[in-house]
């Protein structure tokens, strides 16, 4: 039996929402494809209080900035960059180029390319979310992209430093200070002064996720990251401090968040509110994740695992952190999650920021047909075909009577064609 004991608000209110970020992002949008430049200063004096002759960071203002991080966020910032490459580089080294002869003479072949540009955005706003410049570049350039064009908004009117450095230790090619959907804009459709990309990359907020969706096919995205969402599967194992401490933890992402208990613990269910508006009285960004969890926040009772297991793959949620006695069987039986965090010892927090796994992550139940961003999705696996002349006219055979089923006369005179050419060419001896 499954019971809701907390649920979030009515989807109705989110609906409306949605559409009127669509029409804004969608104006955004057409002013920068218009307007260029100007537009996207417009744009930025407006929401980002930040007016500037050119976006793009000079070598001088670069190293003038990253000069003034503290030498304990630098390496801060490069031991998490470690972890994100090492992960990277060995996923990478699991995608290998192939050739096979399928036939005599016959040989079909995969590569994998990387993209020759990518824009990589990096959220600001409430926070300067330094991490997600690791996940987006450092993985773009292990896979191997030559140009990574790298943008944050501003910050009280200021570069964010830290992000700005772990920017350059990441390899960025450009560095942009500009937000929200008219930096996205700006990279994806190009303007006098920044040259459009092939691929967008990164989280981003509400805004910034539709400027993606509304810009994909145009330019390939990773994929829709929405609002952080965070799902606890615990039994009568866990504690109410570790699960209510690790649901506020996504929770302060913004107001937005879900965050999910799913349970088979009927004391847990009971006590897990009074225990997370015990930890808001002195949480610093209380704020927003007490909205997060009054607005999006749910506490579901089930009976079994089987149960656990079957509601954990319908809810779909971008980070699953499993909770209970026997978490592996969580690993071997879930299908659906953006990533998945295994016992106590291990959080969310950890993805987010350091321990290697990426934290761009499918969102709002795409993660049932899509995993998060890595280093494939920075690749094109494309395929090639050549054969001998003995096997073309083999397989023209074939070719030209499949043809003839489907009425594509053009198809199938460029077998028969081959056929013609190298069947005589088998029958001479050459």
């Amino acid at each position: 039996m499954i019971k809701v004991i907390k649920a979030g608000v009515a989807s109705t209110e989110k609906r409306k929402l949605d559409i009127e970020i669509q029409n804004t992002v969608s104006n955004i949008i057409d002013q920068i494809e218009a307007e260029g430049d100007d537009a996207l200063r417009r744009l930025s004096a407006k929401f980002d209080k930040w007016d500037r002759s050119s976006y793009r960071l000079s070598e001088s203002e670069i190293e003038t900035i990253v000069a003034s991080v503290p030498e304990s966020v630098k390496d801060d910032i490069k031991f998490a960059q470690k972890q994100v490459r090492t992960f990277a580089e060995a996923q990478r080294s699991a995608l290998r180029d192939i050739e096979v002869e399928t036939l005599p003479g016959i040989h079909l072949g995969h590569k994998n390319i990387p993209v020759n540009s990518v824009g990589a955005y990096v959220p600001g706003g409430r926070y300067p979310m330094v991490a997600s410049a690791h996940m987006s570049i450092v993985t773009a350039k292990v896979a191997g992209v030559p140009r990574v064009a790298a943008a944050t908004p501003p910050m009280n009117g200021v570069p964010p430093a830290a992000t700005i450095a772990a920017m350059v230790f990441g390899g960025a090619d450009e560095i942009y200070v500009m937000g929200g959907v008219q930096a996205v804009a700006a990279l994806a459709l190009g303007t006098q002064t920044i040259k459009a990309v092939d691929m967008l990359v990164g989280p981003g907020n509400a805004y910034v996720a539709d400027a993606k969706r509304q810009l994909f096919g145009r330019v390939g995205i990773d994929l829709l990251a929405g609002p952080t969402e965070t799902l606890i599967i615990a039994d009568d194992s866990a504690d109410a401090e570790m699960v209510a401490t690790d649901l506020l933890g996504q929770a302060e992402h913004g107001p937005s968040s879900p965050a999910t208990l799913l349970t088979t613990s009927q004391s847990l269910a009971a006590d897990i509110e009074d225990e997370i508006q015990s930890q808001l009285k002195t949480l610093r960004t209380a704020d927003v994740a007490r909205g997060a969890w009054k607005n999006c926040g749910s506490v579901i009772l089930v009976d079994s695992e089987e149960e656990l297991i079957s509601e954990a793959n319908k809810i779909a949620s971008e980070h699953v952190q499993v909770l209970t006695k026997n978490p592996d069987l969580f690993l071997e039986r879930l299908t659906n999650y953006g990533a998945l965090f295994l016992g106590p010892e291990t959080n969310v927090a950890y993805g987010d920021k350091v321990i290697g796994t990426n934290h761009t992550l499918p969102t709002a139940r795409a993660a049932r047909y899509t995993g998060g961003l890595w280093v494939g999705k920075f690749l094109k696996t494309v395929t090639y075909q050549r054969c001998t002349p003995e096997a073309s006219a083999l397989i023209g055979e074939y070719c030209s009577r499949l043809c003839e089923i489907e009425n594509f006369a053009g198809h199938k005179a460029q077998a028969d064609l081959r056929i013609k050419r190298y069947s005589n060419r088998t029958a001479l001896g050459h």
